[in-house]
């Protein structure tokens, strides 16, 4: 790290309050700002988005620990329960907290009516902020390094690579809902984008370890291949691809509740 930061903010007796954890909170609370804002203005009523917002937010948590602890800790699930459960102690994955927010939320507005594409949209803004500010609280917690280069600046800021890649796609969100884009659209192509940046860019430049047919460039500090570069674009790339694709074409932006 080029940086030395203390990770907690401040203490509230013996609670420890973290800059990850007010990152990550002003992260949410950004996101459900935004999607009462627009719900409200799309005739949605207020009990169903606040709702929903506490169904996503719990499970992207729930998500986020599973998939962490499946990729990283499967033992712990037969072995120590317990620790499963220690979210506290840090141990989060991004694709298990988009895979359970989405799961939720589309569960509740299948259930109750709501039109799923154009409420996904509304989420863009709440995820691209949140991948911003958590790579900034990444610095803060000495975590997410980048490898090693032969260039002036010796490491890849890789915390501040991830964080740009949220800030380019929260610009997008805005520059294309000028354009009123089908339902569906804003979601999808974000997933696309943001899985395929963060494979080729960030996890090119992150220390992480590599996987089968592993090599790193040692001069420019870049390695291939990691877990996530395997796994993403079989998976949340083409995904993402295929859905955006499909709805490259007008319907409307309203939220129709079926019959």
């Amino acid at each position: 790290m080029l940086v030395d930061l203390n990770p907690v903010a401040f203490h509230i007796g013996p609670l420890a309050v973290r800059w990850y954890g007010i990152f990550m909170s002003l992260s949410v609370l950004f996101g459900t700002w935004y999607l009462y804002r627009e719900g409200i203005k799309r005739g949605l009523e207020e009990d169903f988005i606040l709702n929903l917002a506490i169904l996503v937010v719990v499970g992207g948590i729930v998500g986020a620990r599973l998939m962490f602890v499946l990729a990283n800790y499967p033992h712990w699930f037969w072995q120590d329960p317990l620790q499963v459960l220690k979210i506290y102690e840090g141990g989060l994955s991004w694709h298990g907290g988009l895979l359970g927010g989405f799961l939720a939320g589309w569960a509740y507005a299948r259930k109750t009516g709501v039109q799923v594409g154009a409420l996904a949209d509304l989420t863009v803004p709440g995820l691209a902020l949140g991948y911003f500010l958590v790579r900034i609280a990444n610095i803060f917690n000495q975590e997410v390094l980048g490898r090693p280069t032969a260039f002036f600046f010796g490491r890849w800021p890789a915390q501040l690579i991830g964080s740009a890649i949220g800030l380019l796609l929260l610009i997008r969100y805005f520059y294309l809902e000028r354009k009123q884009p089908p339902a569906g659209y804003q979601f999808w192509s974000f997933v696309f984008y943001h899985q395929l940046l963060r494979a080729l860019v960030e996890e090119s430049v992150r220390d992480n370890p590599l996987e089968v047919w592993g090599y790193v460039v040692p001069r420019w500090g870049l390695g291939f291949f990691t877990l996530t570069q395997l796994v993403t674009p079989l998976i949340l790339v083409l995904a993402g691809y295929f859905m955006w694709r499909s709805l490259a074409r007008p319907q409307s932006r309203l939220f129709n509740r079926t019959p």
